[in-house]
């Protein structure tokens, strides 16, 4: 028995999903070309499977040239918030000043994309603000701070200005052959980044409100942008940083620094924070570990402690 070809299985990849439609690019197809409309099947919600914006999938096309999401291929990483799936690569945007270089919100992104298994590279933007702006010297021992601590772990460090169009390129050619996502709080200058990586892509900025501190979210769902040898999550960010995928015992795996401190501990089960022959402990005694990232680690801790508590 034959098919008829509209009913044939094509591949395609999910660019973006709205109201209630997922927009599939073919296989193969220019990064111009225009995606396919389309619904999912019943089965996939019956199976309790919702299709994700970078699913791979197996389509077919209907009379009325949209399309059917049949099945979803297997996902290589799947992050909830933003949802989007595939992501083999995240960049932290981090502006050194306006608003001001947060560790604790760092360690807190780093925590969540390490236990998502993705590669994360630290990107900080605004350079050209560190040289003009009145908190200049703050600003570069908040650049200092992060090479200093994040380098040795292993996390790549990138400075970029979207203004002065430094370290675009460089950081361009990281992006390359990856689907990545972008992320860091609002008003940091992740769109500006993405335009000045993507001429005349003109995505929605917003300049920071002052009087509030931060900047208005921007992104409002989730698309993949071909970047030119690369895909970017435009995101709507991680505003909801929570802990309720993560159990306390993966907290400390999720340091990667502490992860590799941890078989050496005279305890297994060592909670890092009052053990007798803790090696993190002692590391971060002997400058070996930094400070801040124990501290954040600790607050971490408490914080999930007391959501199990209250519920």
């Amino acid at each position: 028995m034959t098919t008829s070809s509209s009913h044939a299985q094509l591949r395609g990849q999910i660019v973006k999903a709205l109201s209630g439609y997922y927009y599939v690019r073919p296989d193969g197809a220019a990064s111009d070309s225009v995606s396919i409309q389309c619904r999912g099947r019943g089965i996939l919600k019956k199976k309790g499977l919702t299709p994700l914006v970078g699913d791979h999938v197996l389509y077919s096309l209907t009379e009325n040239g949209e399309g059917m999401v049949d099945e979803l291929l297997p996902r290589s990483s799947e992050l909830i918030r933003p949802q989007v799936a595939n992501v083999d690569l995240a960049i932290l945007v981090f502006s050194v000043t306006e608003p001001a270089l947060n560790l604790q919100l760092l360690d807190k992104f780093l925590l969540h994309i390490e236990h998502a298994g993705i590669e994360a590279v630290l990107c900080l933007s605004k350079q050209d603000l560190e040289e003009s702006g009145s908190e200049s010297e703050e600003a570069k021992e908040s650049a200092a701070s992060v090479h200093r601590i994040y380098e040795p772990i292993g996390y790549e460090v990138y400075g970029t200005s979207s203004r002065r169009g430094s370290g675009i390129d460089a950081l361009h050619k990281r992006l390359q052959g990856h689907v990545a996502v972008f992320a860091g709080q609002s008003g940091v200058g992740k769109s500006s980044l993405l335009n000045a990586i993507v001429p005349g892509l003109t995505l929605e900025t917003n300049e920071i409100s002052n009087r509030l501190g931060r900047g208005k979210h921007t992104t409002r769902h989730v698309e993949l942008i071909d970047i030119g040898g690369g895909l970017v999550a435009d995101t709507p960010g991680f505003s909801q940083l929570d802990f309720e995928e993560l159990g306390i015992e993966d907290l400390g795996y999720c340091f990667r620094d502490m992860r590799e401190l941890a078989p050496q501990c005279k305890f297994r089960g060592c909670t890092h924070t009052h053990e007798p022959s803790c090696a993190v402990l002692a590391a971060v005694a002997d400058g070996r570990l930094a400070a801040s990232r124990h501290e954040n680690y600790v607050l971490f801790l408490a914080e999930m402690k007391e959501k199990k508590r209250r519920y």
